[in-house]
């Protein structure tokens, strides 16, 4: 899904890339209100390619958190930046949900 998802960010923004530089470069030349049209729509694909590039896919399971907020709010141990380890833990929070989580984010267990 990731690649989907960053596939068709890049094509959006290919497309508005190509849109700006035509409309410019010859569009203009023969109709100025086309080319400024063109910009227009240009104009309305970055937004548009960030939601498509950032929507969750169904296959996305690390943000299906169960329970209700008061679980959202509680967060794993600070990592330090450095050594990428939890605060004075030798890597393991206890909780095998918490431990998988920061692996796959880490991206030290690849999911198959």
């Amino acid at each position: 899904m990731y690649r989907r998802r960053r596939r068709a960010y890049f094509v959006l923004m290919g497309v508005c890339l190509v849109l700006f530089v035509s409309a410019w470069a010859f569009v203009r030349l023969w109709s100025m209100p086309a080319a400024i049209a063109m910009c227009v729509v240009a104009m309305v694909i970055p937004p548009v390619a960030a939601m498509v590039g950032n929507r969750k896919g169904p296959e996305d399971r690390w943000w299906d958190e169960p329970g209700g907020q008061e679980q959202r709010q509680q967060q794993p141990p600070p990592r330090d930046a450095k050594t990428g380890k939890d605060g004075g833990t030798t890597g393991a929070t206890g909780d095998p949900e918490s431990d998988a989580w920061w692996d796959e984010l880490d991206g030290r267990k690849r999911r198959g």
